[in-house]
């Protein structure tokens, strides 16, 4: 769960569309789900992020970072 705190961010789950965040927001990504999230290309962002954590008591698992063409990508 991503509640947004100030700013303008976009979030994106794998293959799907670009959405905006705003303060305020409270933006719910299902476990196991590839996403990336981040403010925008103008913009600064900050949020509070909260993750359960697995059965190894791992909350969090960090991807590769997210291509260029992915933050700017056909979908803005």
């Amino acid at each position: 769960m991503l509640v947004v705190m100030s700013g303008h961010g976009w979030v994106q789950a794998e293959g799907g569309p670009v959405y905006d965040m705003l303060p305020g927001d409270v933006v719910v990504i299902a476990p196991n789900v590839r996403h990336w999230h981040g403010a925008t290309s103008t913009s600064s962002m900050s949020h509070v992020a909260i993750a359960a954590a697995d059965d190894k008591r791992q909350s969090v698992y960090w991807l590769e970072y997210v291509t260029d063409t992915q933050y700017h990508g056909p979908q803005r």
